[in-house]
């Protein structure tokens, strides 16, 4: 008799569960609480605008790259269109009056950067190769079995980005330029590991790209592998509970009062969403306080911008920037001082844009200022909500076009979120926009496993190894690697690609 799975969340980590389970002969139910699959893969409309959520862009996505290999393994690679990114300066960081390129591929990153920074090549060399090196020990990053350097990769994972930058790079201003990308993982000073930048800045230099349409046809195409192999996806089934015994979980209630029988249950929900869903004695008092004392990374203020037809040239390339000398700090604000940095990016509607159709700003927000609404849901939270969020925007505005002088006129309309917004569609703790903090000052500590103490009971998501496309979909190798063996899915993940 196949075995059940019940998994709770249809976003990258559930779906994506799901296929190399279903594959693997379980009996898979996937229960997502909305009206929609897709979790931060979801976009959303506004007439004919279309906005991302969540997932703006993709990186190693060239041929034999490692996210190029994953989506040929998860059967999906064919259903999406992807537009790549400007090479000679994918990244754009704007810092004390000028602006900075960081350029794809070792000797282009390095020559764009030393150009400016004459003094710094040979250090730029030393940083790039430790970057290379640290994203390569990785077995699961590099996706090939054996050969990880455990030693290094323990090293850099307790030692914060700021730190080795401060031992590698002599000028102040090329460190901060090295870490002006930063809000794609909301790194803060002498927290952060390096490996984290590592792996993150690798995965995007060897390449970018946006999907075409929108991120919402990787969770489709998923979705559809997914049913193929004989799963099944419930929405508006929001779990409620996990119900267990002394041997184990035994299935989840949702809201409307069903209850789905399983040998497995897996929760891609946020680990504190998660225990509060389990009445176990299994699950000690300490664990719990653990999990429920873990930081989460900042939370964020979004504005969705509809252009006028033919107004702004497509930008295919994301643009970073500061109010401040340094891109350290932007979480920490005041009502005078905010937005410190922001994030403007463009979404590619069609093949080879000429004009951007739409764009989205996005800066760090802290729940905090949302405290008088806190208790209120989507669509109910009153005027004075609204009122904050005008406010909020115009000001975020005003500053892109100290940068973009001209853009305000040419927006045609605008919509926003508040971290309300992503707590209340993602369940994640606070609206944070990356979930449970990598800090190097909680050790191991600061760490989710995907096992409980529940054996049948087990987390993925973003929240058990990194967020991002490639960490969620490491955290499933992990998951599905435990349950099947991860020799199984090296063999699979190569007879994919190569035959």
């Amino acid at each position: 008799m196949k075995r059940r799975c019940v998994i709770i969340g249809s976003g990258l980590g559930g779906l994506s569960c799901g296929v190399i389970l279903a594959r693997h002969g379980y009996e898979v139910t996937l229960l997502e609480q909305d009206a929609r699959i897709g979790g931060c893969l979801q976009c959303f409309r506004r007439g004919a605008a279309k906005f991302e959520t969540g997932m703006h862009f993709i990186g190693s996505c060239n041929e034999g790259e490692v996210l190029w290999q994953l989506l040929h393994y998860l059967g999906v690679w064919d259903d999406l269109q992807l537009s790549p990114l400007d090479a000679s300066g994918y990244e754009e960081i704007a810092l004390r009056g000028e602006r900075f390129r960081l350029a794809q591929g070792r000797e282009a990153f390095i020559e764009t950067l030393a150009a400016r920074f004459p003094a710094e090549r040979d250090a730029l060399c030393r940083y790039f190769d430790l970057v290379e090196q640290i994203a390569t020990t990785s077995a699961l990053h590099a996706m090939r079995r054996g050969g990880a350097d455990l030693a290094i990769l323990a090293e850099y994972q307790m030692r914060s980005i700021d730190s080795v930058l401060g031992e590698l790079i002599a000028d102040p201003l090329l460190r901060d330029v090295l870490v002006g990308n930063l809000p794609l993982y909301a790194a803060e000073r002498g927290r952060t590991p390096f490996s984290t930048h590592a792996f993150i800045t690798d995965f995007y230099n060897r390449s970018a790209f946006r999907i075409v349409g929108g991120s919402d046809a990787l969770a489709d195409a998923l979705a559809r592998v997914l049913k193929r192999c004989g799963g099944r996806i419930l929405t508006r089934s929001r779990a409620l509970r996990i119900r267990c015994d002394a041997m184990g979980a035994r299935g989840v209630e949702t809201a409307d009062g069903a209850f789905h029988a399983a040998d497995l249950v897996i929760s891609t929900a946020h680990p504190r969403r998660t225990l509060e869903m389990v009445d176990s004695d299994r699950i000690r008092p300490a664990y719990r306080n653990r999990i429920n004392a873990l930081r989460n990374t900042t939370a964020g203020f979004t504005v969705y911008l509809r252009f006028r037809e033919g107004a702004v040239p497509y930008r295919n390339s994301n643009f970073y920037g500061y109010t401040t000398d340094s891109p350290w700090g932007c979480e920490s604000y005041t009502e005078e001082s905010w937005p410190k940095g922001y994030l403007y990016m463009h979404t590619c509607h069609e093949a080879h844009p000429v004009w951007a159709r739409c764009g989205v700003v996005i800066s760090y927000m802290s729940i905090d200022e949302l405290t008088p609404w806190l208790d209120t849901r989507v669509g109910h939270r009153g005027e004075a909500y609204e009122e904050f969020k005008r406010r909020k925007a115009e000001r975020l505005l005003e500053v892109v076009e100290r940068d973009f002088p001209g853009l305000r006129q040419q927006v045609e309309a605008y919509w926003t979120s508040t971290p309300l917004t992503y707590r209340d569609y993602t369940g994640t703790e606070g609206g944070s926009m990356y979930g449970v903090v990598h800090d190097v000052q909680a050790g191991a500590g600061g760490r989710v496993s995907h096992r409980t103490r529940i054996p049948n009971l087990m987390l993925a998501g973003q929240n058990i190894n990194s967020h991002g496309i490639l960490g969620v979909l490491v955290g499933t190798l992990v998951v599905c690697g435990d349950l099947l063996g991860s020799g199984t899915l090296y063999h699979e993940i190569n007879e994919a690609n190569h035959g």
